[in-house]
């Protein structure tokens, strides 16, 4: 369990970083059409956002974007199609999402539709929604969960995740079944 608190805790670190540099570098994406963006009040449009970093850690990470919108009245960005990428510590997560908000002033994240964190040690969680509350450096969703590790597949409703305690919590009703998984992702038994 500390493993899979240690990988989801590091990817969505790594997001929160990484969605805090496009605030930073929002105005430096290439210009584009107006007529590629939906009607918006955005203060600013980027368009195929890609952000690379090392951390004093070695960590490293990119963040890859279809489009970004900055609105700084109300002191948010918003991302479409975000896939980020984390190396640390000789590991690899990979954090997707159809949508996601950074507010701007607290660096917290939300995270929404298809939202998939998979590592290169086997374990991958799907929901629909999660968030990061960068103050507290915990992870959370009050959605449907399931985890898939090494042929057990967690299920429940709702997960929290804390980065000092190195733990995660999945909520209930939760339903676990132990077994093989195929190729198509089905459990055995």
């Amino acid at each position: 369990m500390r493993r899979w608190s240690t990988a989801i805790l590091a990817a969505v670190v790594m997001f929160a970083a990484g969605v805090s540099l496009l605030t930073v570098f929002r105005d430096r994406g290439p210009a584009s059409d107006a007529g590629d963006f939906a009607a918006s009040a955005a203060d600013y449009r980027i368009k195929e956002v890609r952000l690379r970093e090392e951390t004093r850690t070695g960590a490293k990470w990119q963040l890859d974007a279809e489009q970004a919108e900055v609105f700084e009245e109300a002191g948010k960005t918003s991302l479409r199609k975000v896939v980020i990428r984390i190396e640390d510590r000789g590991r690899i997560w990979t954090v997707t999402g159809d949508e996601g908000d950074l507010a701007q002033a607290t660096k917290d994240v939300e995270l929404r539709g298809h939202v998939v964190v998979v590592t290169d040690e086997g374990l991958r969680l799907e929901t629909s929604r999660l968030r990061w509350d960068g103050q507290a450096e915990r992870a959370w969703t009050e959605d449907p969960v399931t985890l898939y590790r090494s042929g057990a597949v967690v299920k429940g409703v709702g997960l929290s995740a804390k980065v000092a305690d190195e733990t995660v919590t999945v909520s209930g009703p939760v339903r676990a079944t132990l077994g093989r998984t195929t190729a198509a992702g089905q459990v055995s038994r």
